[in-house]
């Protein structure tokens, strides 16, 4: 990965307290599925992970990777809402796996790898990815033309891990217009520097582009809306926390996650940013 594991571990190992403080009872901490727009974050985010489960064509009896794993709640949500008796899952995130562990959802297991190292034992029936992606290209590395390159070496690693005609159900963030102002500009700056260092958001073009020759794209959607109502819920909830937030873990925690989630509402309003579930499934 272009992220190395202190990039991530600066974005997500916080304190899994904090973060449990504002997203979800699963603790989703990527774009819900808002369908009819009047769903709980608990809702949306069970929707998202219907929707990845059935592009991946998962049954109880698959053997499931996710890829970039969070806290494991979407494998948590694989066990125990689809019946898959394994489910396994990838992160660089010492505190997120550590999290899935105490869990200890019956047929779960994290390990902290890097996805270019990881060499399954067997092959996957089906393959989850949630966000993921925008931690494989530093901004610097798309300014010299390496996006699809690197895109492409990654969906070449993951079709490289299932059986012939596997699916996989894939959700990325995406970076669409540039903002015109230098607020913006430095908000969006500093939700990349500080926030996920080492990561960008992918063009949805990039993906199209790097997905061949390995995947074929069968579905795929877009909920730009989804993503603002996840990160406007996120910023009501983080919000009502404040003085908790200030006393426990210091000002310059909740000054920057304000600041960084604020930024979000913003980017999915007007159309700085979106994001995309697809449908894929291996070529050959």
């Amino acid at each position: 990965m272009t992220s190395t594991q202190a990039e991530i571990e600066v974005s997500y190992d916080v304190s899994n307290d904090f973060f449990r403080l504002w997203l979800d009872e699963a603790m989703h901490y990527t774009s819900g599925s808002y369908l009819t727009g009047d769903e709980t974050l608990e809702q949306a985010q069970i929707q998202k992970s219907e929707i990845l489960a059935d592009y991946a064509e998962v049954t109880p009896e698959s053997f499931v990777l996710d890829i970039g794993c969070g806290w494991g709640s979407n494998l948590e949500f694989l066990a125990t809402r689809r019946g898959v008796k394994r489910a396994r899952g990838i992160t660089l995130s010492t505190e997120q796996c550590n999290w899935i562990h105490e869990r200890g959802v019956p047929g779960v297991e994290a390990v902290v790898c890097d996805y270019a190292l990881h060499e399954p034992e067997e092959p996957y029936d089906a393959l989850v990815s949630i966000e993921m992606i925008d931690h494989l290209c530093s901004p610097a590395q798309a300014t010299k033309g390496m996006a699809v390159e690197l895109y492409r070496k990654y969906f070449e690693k993951t079709a490289s891990w299932v059986k012939p005609g596997a699916c996989f159900g894939f959700q990325a963030i995406l970076r669409n217009r540039v903002p015109r102002s230098r607020k913006d500009l430095e908000d969006l700056a500093f939700t990349a520097d500080v926030i996920f260092p080492g990561g960008l958001n992918p063009r949805l073009e990039e993906l199209v582009q790097a997905v061949n020759p390995y995947w074929e794209v069968l579905e795929l959607r877009t909920q730009r809306e989804s993503y603002g109502k996840t990160t406007a819920e996120w910023l009501r909830r983080m919000t009502l926390h404040e003085a908790e937030i200030r006393e426990k873990f210091g000002d310059q925690v909740f000054d920057d996650y304000d600041r960084y989630l604020s930024t979000c509402v913003r980017a999915f309003e007007r159309h700085w940013s979106s994001d995309v579930q697809m449908k894929l499934r291996k070529i050959g």
